[in-house]
């Protein structure tokens, strides 16, 4: 019985000494790109965080290290810590991470300013290129902020060149959207039944597009219209925009829809 037990000590001696020897292989000695990929899996664990610092004390120019590290941060709502490691990673390779950093403050922060200033130094520093930060139109979401920034006629401006950029059939339908709040907005009720309708003319199923036209046509009077188009928002409110992790600016919610619809009906 004693050599049985002696057995199973050595055998579990041997099982925690090779264990020790592979974490260390990974977490310190195995290839920068395989750790790095393995640290990325397991976001936001202990071992994660670990093998990021491992990474970074080994290979300080390594920006990708900061950036994926700060990820965990930021989804948390840590942002002092998340921003401190993006930071450095636009610090050490700008072109790479400024478009997340802008994206980050636009959407997370509602930090117009600072998005602004990141989307134009990288607009500066790609002169030949469309920039697409987070897979979104620059001109896009540098006319999100100024509509965050309520300066409506330079938001307008930059909805139009994004659509420019990406072409009337491929843009984005909500650039439309926000043309069409920009307009209402500044009191053009026209026009800015004219560009929902664009909004519509690429799909019917944007309740976003049908919310803001139905209190378009109440402002000119044409409450008939106002009424089928709040209807259709009601109707499609499940294709609304719509993110997890985001409320966008002109995120629309089923309560304000019942609330205008009961109005009109009062109306007429």
């Amino acid at each position: 019985m004693k050599t049985f037990i002696k057995i199973i000590k050595v055998i579990f001696t041997l099982l925690f000494f090779s264990f020790s020897i592979i974490m260390l292989y990974y977490t310190a000695l195995a290839p920068k790109v395989d750790r790095f990929k393995m640290a990325e899996h397991f976001q936001g664990s202990y071992l994660s965080q670990a093998m990021f610092d491992i990474l970074k004390m080994q290979y300080p120019e390594y920006s990708d290290a900061y950036f994926e590290q700060s990820v965990a941060f930021n989804k948390r709502g840590d942002y002092a810590k998340g921003f401190e490691l993006l930071d450095k990673a636009v610090q050490l390779d700008p072109k790479i991470h400024l478009g997340y950093s802008g994206w980050m403050k636009l959407r997370k922060l509602r930090n117009y300013d600072g998005a602004l200033s990141d989307f134009d130094r990288l607009d500066s520093l790609t002169p030949n290129t469309i920039d697409a930060p987070w897979g979104e139109d620059i001109d896009f979401l540098r006319g999100e902020c100024y509509f965050g920034k309520k300066n409506y006629q330079k938001a307008i401006d930059l909805f139009n060149q994004s659509i420019i950029n990406q072409k009337e059939d491929w843009a984005d339908v909500h650039a439309f959207v926000y043309l069409g709040l920009c307009e209402y907005e500044l009191g053009n009720y026209e026009k800015s039944i004219s560009e929902f309708q664009r909004a519509l003319n690429q799909s019917d199923h944007v309740p976003e597009a049908h919310f803001g036209i139905a209190k378009a046509y109440q402002k000119t009077g044409e409450l008939e219209n106002a009424i089928a188009h709040i209807l259709k928002a009601e109707e499609n409110i499940a294709s609304k925009r719509e993110d997890y992790y985001n409320e966008f600016l002109n995120e629309i919610y089923l309560n304000e829809i019942l609330d205008f619809k009961q109005q009109l009906t009062t109306l007429n």
